[in-house]
């Protein structure tokens, strides 16, 4: 939330002098307030005598430090001309303004200085201005948008911090859609590139779903602040939402050869890339690269990821040890199950078994697919014996029964060439 603080060099440009107050006009002269075509100035308007006294009294104090004597000077005001009351109740509002806890009373009293409309013309945009950005801070966004308006319409000057905080209160007030135009126009106005116009544009496209012009602006803050780490995450998943997964991997790899990776979801994130994109090694080496740095967290999900990524690369006897790893921490069947049957293919019987049976006692929910790779495991090894029970146990699961019976007979002639009896 935007909070606006004034020092006293702004307070006083606000205030005015006294001396100027009271001597001549070169200071409204000086801003030229109003651009409007056709504009011409009127004469300056001075507080009365006896209200400027009181004012004089009341500047001296503040540049004293003495906020709350200005304020009961000011107040001890009773002022019968219009334009004595609007300029004592702007230099009120000023005050206030600058204190904590006063914005609501400030903004009162600045309300009740314009609506006259008998100050002077920089006093009277100053104070539109300025009720505006108390407007801000009061979280009154509908209320802000009418006075930043009434500054433009008054002016007709073109703002950039302006422009930028009417689209601020058009997304706090839910007018997600009004955002684009004042966003557009900041955009156009700042001599430097500022980011915030940019944000609130993206906050409006991404908001209502409208997930391509998202991604156009996304790119448009990557363009032109490059040295920003979160604009290239952010970009890499808004590619995603579009399903460009190929630039999304490249966006990621910009910020982690930059070293702009630096969470655990963002690690997870590249690597899950890198496995969408066909490239599972590199999924499975960064992955775990960051596993042994401590930056991704040593646990059963992120082994197993690791692993899943290690078998796609076909790396069989590595992914079966970060599964055998993520057994030891979850003490999950199917991770049992995953390590055995790699194993097998790893062509390492003896651990398979060890992990097939390790899957088996945990409860597996499909055990006639254990048995299978049993059997197997056992037959590579020469236990036709054991290789024919399982085959048996197998023939249980309609899933598999006839590729097991396909295996029986296979089994009982290797074993009676063997001089095995089975």
């Amino acid at each position: 939330m935007m909070k606006l603080k004034f020092n006293k060099p702004i307070m006083a440009l606000m205030l005015g002098a006294s001396s100027m107050m009271f001597s001549h006009a070169g200071f409204a002269q000086s801003n030229a307030p109003v651009v409007c075509p056709g504009y011409e100035k009127g004469n300056t308007k001075l507080v009365g005598e006896r209200t400027g006294k009181k004012v004089q009294r009341a500047f001296e104090a503040y540049n004293e430090d003495l906020v709350d004597e200005a304020l009961e000077i000011l107040m001890d005001i009773d002022p019968s001309d219009d334009f004595d009351k609007a300029y004592v109740n702007r230099f009120i509002g000023n005050l206030l303004a600058a204190r904590e806890g006063e914005g609501n009373k400030a903004y009162n009293y600045l309300i009740s200085s314009v609506e006259p409309k008998v100050l002077n013309d920089l006093e009277h945009s100053q104070t539109l201005k300025l009720i505006g950005d108390l407007s801000m801070q009061e979280e009154k966004y509908s209320e802000a948008i009418k006075w930043y308006n009434q500054w433009m319409d008054f002016t007709c000057k073109e703002d950039a911090d302006v422009y930028t905080r009417l689209a601020q209160a058009y997304y706090e007030s839910k007018q997600l859609e009004k955002m684009i135009e004042p966003a557009d126009k900041a955009i156009a106005l700042y001599d430097e590139p500022n980011k915030n116009p940019y944000v609130l544009k993206l906050t409006s496209y991404y908001e209502r779903k409208m997930y391509p012009e998202t991604v156009k602006v996304s790119e448009q803050l990557v363009s032109l602040f490059p040295e920003e780490p979160k604009w290239w995450t952010q970009l890499g998943l808004f590619y995603i939402l579009v399903e460009d997964y190929k630039k999304s991997l490249a966006t990621f790899e910009v910020a982690y050869l930059n070293g702009w990776l630096d969470k655990e979801n963002h690690i997870k994130q590249i690597a899950q890339l890198y496995a969408s994109n066909g490239i599972p090694f590199k999924s499975a080496t960064v992955m775990e690269k960051h596993v042994k740095s401590g930056l991704v967290e040593d646990n059963a999900s992120n082994l197993a990821t690791i692993a899943n990524s290690y078998h796609q690369a076909k790396n069989y006897k590595t992914a079966a040890n970060y599964y055998g790893r993520a057994a030891a921490k979850s003490s999950d069947p199917d991770h049992y199950r995953k390590q055995g049957t790699l194993l097998i293919v790893a062509e390492d019987y003896k651990n398979a078994i060890t992990a097939l049976e390790n899957a088996l006692e945990r409860g597996v929910d499909d055990p006639g697919k254990i048995h299978f790779s049993l059997m197997e495991a056992h037959f590579y090894l020469g236990n036709f014996k054991r290789a024919f029970e399982y085959a048996e146990m197998a023939k249980k699961d309609n899933s598999i029964r006839r590729n097991a019976n396909a295996w029986v007979p296979y089994i009982k002639e290797k074993a009676k060439n063997r001089g095995i009896n089975i």
